[in-house]
């Protein structure tokens, strides 16, 4: 059986969006002939965490691999623990409402660690990984990022051993990424950051992201052979659920500053105002971590009394709360960088046979995946007539007991056939 080996930061017990990718293209390798290495931290600083994931590991399947790693987050939280905690799980203030711990720890990650907090693990993982290249005779290994330190470690194996193929999978685009304006960067750290974006596209056989707009993006940097093999849904062992009684609307994920759609809060408030039964019915539902200005933002609405906030709860049960839920929001930050971000919540949302209502930037892979689905409606941040009529529309078949969704061509997306296709590039 051929032996890959993967490197990776998230691995069970971490939770949230950046561990299923890997956690899930491990589990289905092995169905293809592929035996998974897996090379992880011994030591991480996890900012979310899920302990029912490690149930995904078949030890008798894949064979992991855990060295220490030096993290600067642990340093930090000794100066604030919660801002610390905040920034490494991505929920970042605007800059007008950030406290000088937020702004200084911004400052200090952005320009003395670079690309990330995580650059400390690179000598050392070559070091040992390279002894482990020769031994077991690897001739293929696969970094992912962010946290995009691990394609330094790919860069570093390869120039060792030229003979290595090395495939780098972004599951977030680097300097374009959503955050990265925040960091408050110098000009000569810009500059490293670009520089070493370069090195890693150029220098791996093979690219791999999850959007056709990153492709696009990437396609213009390098001339290196690009995939894209989006991120997908599995079958989970949940049996039917009871839909909620009340008329829900579920966000389920990190409901980031940035994300804050005044115009769906703004859309809500006007129905509650014209329709008196909608006040005995509707439910906002938040599952997962939330900022402080959303919570806010919802005062400020006056819809507090109507919301939910489940905080982060396990994998499992977020995906058996959003099977419960009416209808599924999906909102993304109204900017260009975002047009090639596909969260990995929505193929969980799709497969959940909910209706979606989604809202973000204009041409964006999500909206085309929703079309193609049939699986809700997309509507931009200066639609606020359109989300109000769906919203609607969507209660009166609440009403009338009919809200269901008749999904096509979901297939495509189920991890073993995304597995299938990641073999094809081995």
């Amino acid at each position: 059986m051929k032996k890959v080996l993967i490197i990776t930061y998230y691995w069970p017990p971490a939770g949230g969006p950046g561990v299923q990718r890997w956690l899930k293209f491990v589990k289905y390798l092995p169905d293809f002939g592929v035996h998974p290495v897996v090379y992880v931290p011994k030591n991480p600083t996890y900012p979310l965490q899920d302990s029912n994931l490690i149930s995904d590991i078949d030890s008798n399947r894949i064979t992991v691999l855990k060295q220490k790693i030096f993290e600067p987050y642990a340093m930090a939280s000794f100066f604030s623990k919660k801002e610390t905690k905040k920034i490494s799980s991505g929920i970042i203030a605007p800059e007008r409402k950030q406290t000088f711990a937020q702004k200084a720890l911004l400052w200090i990650r952005g320009n003395f660690f670079i690309p990330d907090a995580r650059v400390f693990w690179v000598k050392p993982s070559v070091a040992y990984l390279s002894n482990y290249i020769k031994e077991q005779q690897i001739e293929t290994v696969i970094t992912t990022g962010p946290p995009h330190s691990l394609h330094l470690i790919g860069l570093q194996l390869k120039k060792q051993m030229p003979a290595i193929k090395w495939i780098a999978d972004f599951r977030d685009p680097w300097t374009t990424i959503g955050y990265y304006k925040d960091l408050k960067l110098s000009a000569s750290s810009h500059q490293k950051h670009k520089k070493l974006e370069q090195q890693v596209l150029n220098k791996a056989d093979q690219i791999v992201v999850t959007s056709a707009v990153t492709k696009a993006e990437f396609a213009v940097l390098t001339p290196k052979p690009i995939a894209v093999i989006t991120n997908g849904y599995d079958t989970e062992p949940i049996p039917p659920q009871e839909l909620d009684i009340k008329f829900s609307l579920a966000h389920i994920g990190s409901f980031l500053s940035k994300r804050n759609p005044r115009i769906f809060w703004k859309a809500i408030t006007e129905i509650l105002k014209e329709d008196a039964t909608f006040k005995e019915h509707f439910e906002l539902k938040l599952i997962g971590a939330v900022s402080q200005e959303i919570i806010d933002t919802i005062d400020e609405f006056k819809l507090t009394k109507f919301t939910r906030n489940l905080g982060y709860i396990s994998h499992q049960d977020a995906v058996v709360e959003q099977r419960k839920s009416q209808v599924l929001l999906l909102i993304e930050i109204d900017s260009d960088e975002t047009k090639c971000i596909i969260p990995g919540k929505l193929f969980e949302y799709m497969v959940s046979y909910r209706p979606i209502l989604a809202i973000g930037p204009e041409d964006t892979d999500v909206e085309q995946i929703i079309k193609e689905t049939n699986t809700g409606v997309y509507t931009t941040y200066d639609e606020k007539h359109r989300i109000k009529e769906t919203i609607k529309s969507y209660y009166a078949l609440f009403l009338a007991n009919k809200l269901h969704v008749y999904p096509e061509g979901l297939a495509r997306y189920s991890r073993k056939n995304l597995t299938k296709k990641l073999t094809e590039l081995l």
